[in-house]
């Protein structure tokens, strides 16, 4: 007699915990081009997942926030380590679930590596960059510093799901935002062992918190929720408008790539001290010279 093999059910990582969605439903994701094959049955989270994730990234916050930029960027640099190390895991979760060949689903994986060993580069450096003394008409020192916006949203586009997901991910958290993230809708398993990886790393709970779910259902949320600061997202036409009213109406800034014109994450225009600048806010202070 045949065995059945076992389908993995795993579960999004949400507030350093992993869980189910809150309505218990599931999707299921297949192996390789042709779907022959079950790979996963994939949480599919719903709006009260996503506020769920925002309340657990508020905890965070404040922590990863008052941090030294130095420490995080350890953070990230271990992160990088942990994911070279655990790279034939990785390759294979994407191979699987793309269909596309090992050496590819490899060369993704050491990419990804790559972009957190940048960005944690970047930790100790940006503010210097980005930040500024300005010259003023008076006896004053006049000092504009870079200073995290809080939480924000990150939406991954089905384009290398790993990849892509890392490129708009690390340049939020270096800076001490913390992030809800919406992953590939297609291609979501990569997203789920990152997830497990999360879970030992040094990162603390809740600043990354990954969600698995269909786009038509979290979007909106995604776009109207007054706690999120910030959303960086790939989307196509009808949801970047969306975005764009949600956006309007609950005071967020926004940041978009469309999917229809396939983003190139191995390219370096997409990654940058800019990355870094368009989730951040600046402080002026003046103070009086001689005091």
């Amino acid at each position: 007699m045949s065995r059945l093999p076992i389908i993995k059910t795993p579960k999004v990582y949400v507030g350093g915990a992993f869980i189910r969605s809150e309505s218990g439903r599931t999707f299921p994701i297949y192996e390789g081009k042709k779907h022959e094959k079950i790979l996963a049955n994939i949480p599919q989270c719903t709006r009260k997942d996503v506020r769920n994730a925002v309340e657990a990234a508020a905890k965070a916050g404040p922590d990863w926030a008052k941090r030294t930029p130095y420490n995080r960027g350890q953070i990230l640099y271990r992160l990088g380590e942990m994911l070279e190390s655990r790279s034939d895991e990785m390759a294979e979760a994407i191979a699987r679930s793309s269909g596309t060949s090992k050496g590819d689903a490899e060369k993704e994986v050491l990419a990804s590596v790559d972009r957190l060993i940048y960005y944690a580069g970047w930790a100790d450096k940006y503010a210097q960059v980005l930040g500024n003394t300005n010259p003023v008409a008076g006896p004053f020192f006049n000092f504009t510093v870079a200073e995290p916006m809080g939480i924000v949203g990150v939406i991954a586009g089905d384009r290398d799901p790993l990849l892509g997901l890392i490129s708009q991910l690390a340049p939020v958290i270096v800076s001490g935002n913390v992030v809800v993230a919406l992953a590939s809708e297609t291609q979501p398993y990569p997203a789920i062992v990152l997830g497990e990886m999360l879970a030992t790393s040094d990162l603390p709970g809740g600043v990354v918190n990954l969600l698995t779910g269909f786009r038509k259902e979290l979007v909106p949320t995604f776009a109207s929720h007054t706690h999120l600061r910030g959303v960086s997202a790939v989307v196509g036409a009808d949801e970047r408008k969306e975005l764009a009213l949600g956006a309007a109406d609950s005071v967020k800034r926004v940041k978009t790539r469309k999917a229809e014109e396939d983003v190139d994450w191995y390219s370096e225009r997409t990654q940058g001290v800019y990355e870094i600048r368009d989730f951040i806010e600046f402080k002026t202070t003046w103070h009086p010279i001689g005091v």
